[in-house]
């Protein structure tokens, strides 16, 4: 329901005109019925704008029984309390005087007035946002604690996964895998496709590679029954209405809950990581003594960071009554605290390196000298699963001044990520210059545009024909694809030669009538060949097709970012992820941006997210500054002004004239979040019995939205406060003031509560996954 509207301070008080009726962003309503049973309703917008609407409000604050809702009335309005300026008395000054308002900061109160008017901002329609936030000085940095015994981390990506694990005692040395079982021969294989197979009766079977090649060696009329699903996590982040009964498609056809399929894949890495952890460890580890860290695109709204969290639930990798244990990190933001550790030895300089098509001026290849190089470094330096991250001060990092600035680009296989970065002297830790950015631009926009290549040349009825009834060997085509793919440089000169599989042939001829050869020769594809030895010949032209236009929208959003005012005089430029391995993509970068700033790549990219996710649950404090992605607040009333409030907004009541839909911000837009911080809300129960009280948040990727009505301006979630009894001796008529806290400088929104009146939590949850 709909509340007075505010000046700037985080915290507020309601009440109400005559009884202690709950804020819900709308209007209460009191049903009329006979026999004297009540019960409330609450509207978020009345409807006709009208106290005399034909049609009961929507949400079911307190309990209504079904002969209450043909018989209900108007009761009274529910408002927050504010500072009324302007020509008149206060009309609240006979109920309640204009309370102090508090930001908490890293453990410190900053007592704030009410503001004089509300006119400062936004034209009396608008709350103003928590003070953009300084940097905390190093004292009032919390000392990073460490509960848990050891700390591993999951990598989930989109076309590869992993994981890496760390003990607290010895936080300098983090434990990796050296080759998964399965994994493709003359390959580092550090990761593991993300591929997972379930049986016909949807129980799992395996993941990876033994999932891929279990999945391969299935008869063809039998694989139509099983179910296989490859690169599916960019379904969480292409999902707009993301639910916990949205399903996956596997190849065959079949559907799933999407939740049960990421279930399965991080139970997998549950057991497998737990089993490693034991066996490097000395002691026998209890599972609380586990904390786990998943790691999630920044890019990845609220929806899809509580999904990932549902489902580390539902594979039981931690306990809903221990949230704590569990860790969403973000991705590009794993990998700049990784890459504040570098030495210079561990990275590869693109911008010392004079090239001219992917060719340095000694005519050595590059790109390809410089990861053999690393790779073997590598290779030399482990003799177990053990990769050593120095302590102390990296190289890198001593090359960097206060107020310098960096920016990591996370290219991985489903999007691309971007986030900027100022590493605070001394005590290391990294402040957020501007809110992270990205796009599904990952190298899974390469095998997209193959598979349109394929459909240009032998129809896309056929090919959809094939993938349907031919599961098993599209996959084989889709491996050896991406196998060719890793291969690409900008200075090749030669054909890459891709292999069909032979049920892809006969399948072909069968359906079309004709050989392929005849369909190479009848398409207009000029750029590719066919070899006599069963392969399609992909001239370089052709694989400049390919890979340009994904590339060509990297670059872009990185030199769009550069314009900002925010991230003006950007020093390093770090490429990280598996697809910033590409030659082609490094040349791109180099290219564009070199110029302007150091373009760098960390030895063994591909996992650079993967250290940084450890090094992130080892220490959540390292990040101290924040930005917001998205303005987030709830619908309020205030008083209506006439020439300013539209009037389809006004409601009368009792005489008095009120706008509606009024949205009080939480925080807006790129707005700078130190970790600590929280904004504060007082609510007050619809009677003394209401056990539950339902607050609907808005948001907007705008900072100037005034109604929750504008456009762009959605309904995204729900914060929920399970109340308690209320204390013994509490009379009925006496007000319940439930305060809610909320922190937005953290990778997830998180919301507690406290009963005022006896100093006990309330139970609090924020939902966005149930609109």
């Amino acid at each position: 329901m709909t509340a007075m509207k505010s000046a700037p301070p985080p915290l507020h008080n309601v009440v109400t005109t005559s009884t202690a009726w709950f804020l819900c962003l709308g209007t209460c309503w009191r049903s009329a019925g006979a026999g004297g049973s009540t019960g409330i309703w609450s509207s978020e917008k009345l409807v006709q704008n009208s106290v005399n609407s034909p049609q009961p409000p929507e949400l079911l604050v307190g309990p209504l029984t079904q002969e209450l809702q043909s018989n209900w009335e108007p009761n009274n309005i529910i408002f927050e309390l504010r500072d009324w300026s302007g020509p008149g008395p206060s009309i609240m000054a006979d109920l309640l005087h204009p309370t102090m308002s508090s930001l908490q900061v890293a453990g410190e109160s900053r007592s704030v007035p009410p503001s004089p008017s509300c006119s400062l901002w936004r034209n009396d329609c608008g709350i103003a946002p928590l003070t953009p936030s300084p940097s905390p000085g190093p004292a009032l940095r919390p000392r990073a604690t460490r509960p848990f015994s050891v700390v591993v981390a999951i990598d989930f990506g989109t076309t590869s996964s992993g994981y890496a694990f760390s003990f607290t005692q010895d936080p300098e040395t983090i434990h990796m895998m050296r080759r998964w079982e399965g994994g493709d021969p003359g390959v580092a294989n550090q990761k593991s496709p993300t591929c997972l197979l379930l049986t016909p009766d949807l129980r799992f079977h395996s993941f990876g590679f033994a999932a891929r090649d279990s999945y391969h060696d299935l008869d063809p009329e039998e694989a139509r029954h099983w179910l296989y699903f490859d690169k599916f996590k960019m379904k969480i982040h292409s999902t707009s209405d993301l639910t916990m009964e949205t399903e996956l498609q596997a190849v065959s056809g079949r559907n799933v809950r999407a939740i049960e399929v990421f279930a399965h894949a991080l139970r997998f890495f549950r057991e497998h990581a737990l089993k490693e952890v034991k066996d490097q460890s000395s002691s026998v580890l209890e599972g609380h003594e586990v904390r786990w860290v998943i790691t999630v695109p920044a890019v990845w709204r609220q929806p899809a960071k509580q999904f990932m969290r549902e489902a580390a639930y539902l594979a039981g990798l931690v306990s809903p009554e221990s949230p704590d244990q569990l860790l969403i990190a973000l991705e590009p933001e794993a990998a700049s605290i990784y890459c504040r550790k570098l030495r210079l030895h561990q990275v590869i300089d693109l911008s010392t390196r004079p090239m001219a098509n992917g060719v340095d001026v000694n005519g050595s290849r590059l790109f390809d000298s410089s990861f053999r190089q690393a790779r073997e470094q590598l290779r030399k330096a482990r003799h177990s699963r053990t990769f050593l991250v120095e302590s102390g001060t990296g190289e890198l990092w001593s090359e960097m001044q206060t107020g310098d600035r960096y920016m990591v680009v996370d290219c991985g296989g489903g999007t691309v990520d971007l986030t900027v970065h100022q590493i605070e002297h001394p005590q290391g830790t990294l402040k957020e210059l501007y809110k992270a950015s990205g796009g599904p631009y990952g190298a899974v926009g390469v095998d997209l545009a193959f598979e349109a290549m394929l459909c240009r040349i032998f129809g896309a009825d056929f090919i959809e024909s094939f993938k349907t009834k031919r599961p098993a060997a599209w996959v084989d085509l889709t491996i050896a694809f991406e196998a060719r793919k890793r291969t690409v440089a900008p200075g090749r000169t030669n054909a890459l030669n891709i292999s069909l599989p032979f049920s892809f042939i006969d399948f072909y001829k069968h359906h079309c009538g004709h050989s392929v050869e005849t369909a190479l020769r009848r398409s207009s594809m000029t750029i590719v060949k066919w070899s006599s030895q069963g392969m399609l010949r992909l001239t370089p032209e052709a694989m400049n097709e390919l890979f340009q236009p994904t590339i060509n929208k990297i670059v872009k959003h990185i030199e769009d970012l550069m314009k900002k005012q925010e991230v003006q005089g950007i020093r390093f430029l770090f490429l990280v992820g598996g697809f910033a391995e590409s030659p082609m993509l490094q040349q791109a970068v180099q290219e564009a941006l070199g110029r302007s700033c150091r373009i760098i790549i960390p030895q063994d990219v591909g996992l650079t997210i993967l250290k940084g996710a450890v090094l992130f649950g080892l220490d959540p404090t390292v990040v101290r500054v924040r930005r917001c992605p998205l303005t987030y607040g709830v619908g309020v009333l205030n008083r209506f002004v006439h020439g300013r409030h539209p009037r389809d907004k006004l409601l009368v009541k009792e005489g008095r004239e009120w706008c509606t839909d009024i949205l009080d911000r939480f925080v807006t837009v790129d707005q700078s979040v130190a970790l600590g911080e929280v904004v504060r809300r007082s609510y007050t129960p619809a009677r003394p019995g209401q056990r539950k009280i339902i607050i609907n948040i808005y948001c907007s990727t705008s900072d100037d939205v005034v109604y929750i009505t504008d456009p762009g301006v959605r309904k995204c979630g729900a914060i929920t406060l399970e109340l308690p009894e209320p204390p013994p001796g509490t009379r009925a008529a006496e007000r319940r003031e439930i305060r809610a806290t909320m922190q937005f400088s953290d990778t997830e929104i998180k919301v507690t509560a406290v009963d005022v009146a006896t100093n006990r939590s309330v139970r609090a949850a924020i939902d966005f996954l149930s609109n």
